[in-house]
């Protein structure tokens, strides 16, 4: 008997503009989420012909305006550099946006991507994936749940060493490719926009200091930054510190995050994403994440039973998953949109101008 083919309909065609790393990424989370990529373009057409099949493309185009019309949410995955441009093409075309952080290079061109998406009415989101890890979102209900307290104080870091040796290269070094700042842009970001998630609170002031510990990379002057101290105070009340760093020898993706109450602490080390670290004055915690035993967003996101880890990938799906949920117009609750990415590009002007003046600087709201 011949088998039978079972026809599922697709109901998420994405285009990817962007083949390198993160374009591979989008593609597997899309095909995850039961998409299907309609086509792709990449820097050039041997490039992204070369990268079809990783891509799980069906076509590959050389006109990025086809591509948008082929396509009903176009993911734009390639240097920061041209992410406002492409994105306004798809949302003029009417279509639904994924764009890479940090959104823009500039706070003024997030502003237009943000208020362009508003007035078309289209998704648009912003992969701040970390968001998705069940742990976060435990911590986030505790949080909520006034279970930690009055908030005080918040803390951490994020480092990485892929950057750390002065042969270390890459486009995102490059201010006219990645923006003025880099290690803050990149995943600086990620940190302020998880403490934000977490707490509901909003950064309102921030002192920087930048730090370029190689000057010079593939034979040119750096004028990017390796290194960020962060001292910031929130509208809620909070003050806190973060430290920034992708030449930080044997860290490779240490998002630590940390929130103190006047009842306990909770935090999350995204090297360590199963648990959730609960302090208290009289004892601590470890809290495995147990969709039996977590609360209902976190266990929504807790795929497989306690014990069998979940990680990057696992959030990647998740965001683009809540993507498809948002464009079939059942928005998740916290899904991040390009608000969000306009929100980081307003602490990180506030970082620049900071650094440079070497005083507090107002974040905008």
């Amino acid at each position: 008997m011949a088998p039978v083919t079972i026809s599922r309909p697709t109901t998420y065609r994405a285009a990817i503009i962007g083949t390198g790393f993160m374009g591979r990424v989008h593609a597997r989370a899309i095909a995850a989420a039961g998409g299907q990529v309609a086509g792709i373009s990449g820097s050039s057409p041997e490039r992204a012909r070369a990268a079809a099949a990783s891509l799980r493309a069906d076509a590959v185009f050389d006109d990025v305006a086809e591509l948008i019309e082929a396509a009903d949410v176009v993911h734009v995955c390639t240097p920061n550099h041209l992410h406002a441009p492409l994105a306004l093409a798809a949302i003029e075309a009417g279509k639904h946006v994924v764009c890479e952080k940090p959104l823009a290079v500039d706070a003024a061109s997030a502003q237009t991507m943000t208020e362009a998406a508003a007035a078309a009415g289209v998704v648009a989101a912003v992969p701040f994936v970390y968001r998705f890890h069940p742990m976060v979102r435990e911590a986030r209900a505790r949080v909520a749940a006034g279970r930690i307290g009055r908030l005080t104080l918040a803390h951490g870091s994020y480092l990485q060493d892929w950057l750390l040796r002065p042969d270390d290269d890459n486009w995102r070094v490059d201010a006219d490719k990645g923006g003025a700042l880099r290690a803050f842009g990149d995943i600086g970001s990620h940190w302020c926009d998880l403490l934000e998630f977490v707490t509901g609170d909003r950064i309102s002031a921030v002192s920087a200091q930048l730090a370029t510990a190689n000057e010079r990379r593939g034979g040119r002057a750096v004028s990017t930054e390796d290194i960020v101290i962060l001292q910031f105070a929130t509208a809620g009340g909070m003050v806190g510190s973060t430290v920034v760093s992708q030449v930080s020898a044997g860290r490779k993706n240490r998002l630590y995050l940390e929130v103190s109450g006047t009842e306990n602490t909770v935090a999350f080390d995204q090297e360590q994403p199963e648990t959730l670290w609960v302090g208290g004055r009289g004892a601590n915690a470890v809290v495995m994440r147990d969709p039996d035993h977590l609360s209902p967003d976190a266990a929504r996101l807790a795929h497989v039973p306690a014990g069998h880890p979940q990680g990057y990938r696992e959030c990647f799906d998740d965001f683009v998953a809540d993507v498809g949920e948002a464009v079939a117009g059942r928005a998740p609750d916290g899904l991040p949109v390009f608000a969000d990415g306009l929100r980081a590009a307003r602490i990180a002007e506030a970082v620049a101008a900071s650094a440079r003046n070497r005083q507090w600087v107002e974040v905008a709201q």
